[in-house]
């Protein structure tokens, strides 16, 4: 009875939802709707590429961006010289959600669904590019919370989020890697999870100093406006067990679940919590010095925005400040993707720049964004 009495909660919440949910409309927008803190500035980086999402860049400059729902990998291509312009091609097509891309070495990794190409060279192959070699195709294969994001980690591995395919599942044993970021060695031959009991990280880094792996963790959809919290979490070592689909927060059961499902078993709770359904996704150090000192190895985090909420949330930038290994304020960086109950963009990823500015994609536009900041004197 209990089951029954979850699934009908469950249908309770979806047409609830559906009903007050307004849908986001695509429509005219201007980085002038867009606030940030006083001394920076934002401008239009690259437009037309649609379904941004993650970037790489590589010792040439070419940028990487992966794509979700478009099946292609695009490279900005940096002017040879001055009169020239950034070049927009097409790199990789036909792809099976190509989300995640990663530059080591000299060599691009790309990750689709289902599995890890790499690109070895990437930077004489630009205008054309050989077949891929298969590092990896064990994946899974499930769509949903399937969009995977990489990096290449200060132990040379290769750290893959790897989500739950539903709102809420057990999947511990039938498939182990789903709910991870799972750590592979470069070759592919190892492929094991470094951190579990995630419902679904689209974003990490690792802290420029400690080399610790931080990530963002979204929360169940359809319990309600304010539960559970999305999380932002810290994992130092490996092993250690964020606690979905059992408990959210500060170790709550979740619905479905109880005292005998959990025991014998220990979580970690989150490091930080945050409002519920503002959707993080990409997570960065800006490790630049073109910032003030107070910014610099801090985290920015993009608010991708609800979707099921009856008023919305998110669809902005944060900065978070670090004291150690603990959080201690969340301001807002950039805002105004959302007025009212319009959402004009919404944030993804980041990549550092070598000038010390900060690119954003946002996916809803098909557009990369550049931060960057000017001294009082030279905005007069």
């Amino acid at each position: 009875m209990k089951k029954y009495a979850y699934a009908l909660l469950l249908l309770f919440f979806i047409f609830k939802n559906i009903a007050q949910a307004q849908p986001l409309i695509r429509t005219s927008f201007s980085l002038e709707q867009l606030t940030l803190p006083q001394g920076f500035q934002i401008e239009m980086y690259a437009d037309q590429i649609p379904g941004a999402r993650t970037m790489a860049i590589s010792d040439a400059g070419v940028i990487f961006v992966g794509t979700r729902g478009q099946g292609k990998v695009y490279a900005l291509i940096p002017p040879k010289n001055p009169q020239e312009k950034m070049r927009t091609v097409t790199l990789l097509s036909g792809l099976n959600e190509p989300n995640g891309v990663a530059y080591h070495q000299g060599d691009l990794y790309v990750a689709e669904i289902h599995r890890i190409l790499k690109y070895p060279n990437v930077d004489k192959h630009i205008d054309n590019m050989p077949a891929p070699v298969v590092v990896n195709e064990s994946l899974p294969t499930e769509k949903g919370h399937g969009y995977r994001v990489i990096q290449v980690g200060p132990d040379n591995q290769l750290y893959i989020a790897i989500g739950m395919p539903c709102n809420t599942c057990d999947y511990r044993k039938k498939q182990p890697l789903f709910g991870t970021i799972s750590r592979m060695s470069l070759d592919g031959k190892t492929l094991t999870p470094f951190a579990m009991g995630i419902r679904n990280s689209v974003g990490f880094d690792f802290h420029p100093e400690t080399k610790e792996l931080w990530f963002t963790d979204n929360g169940q959809d359809l319990l309600g406006d304010d539960i559970p919290p999305d999380e932002i979490n810290r994992a130092d070592k490996a092993g250690l067990d964020f606690g979905f689909p059992y408990v959210y927060g500060d170790d709550t059961l979740a619905p479905g679940y109880n005292a005998e499902d959990i025991k014998g078993l220990s979580f970690e709770k989150p490091t930080y919590k945050l409002q519920a359904h503002v959707a993080p996704l990409g997570l960065i150090f800006y490790t630049g010095k073109q910032f003030p000192s107070e910014y610099q190895n801090q985290m920015f985090v993009a608010f991708h925005g609800s979707w099921n909420r009856s008023k919305k949330v998110g669809y902005e930038v944060v900065l978070l400040t670090l004291e150690g290994n603990r959080i201690t304020k969340m301001q807002p960086f950039v805002t105004g993707f959302l007025e009212g109950q319009i959402g004009w963009g919404r944030p993804v990823d980041f990549l550092n720049l070598p000038d010390g500015s900060l690119l954003i994609t946002d996916d809803f536009n098909g557009s990369i964004y550049r931060v960057f900041w000017k001294k009082n004197d030279e905005l007069n």
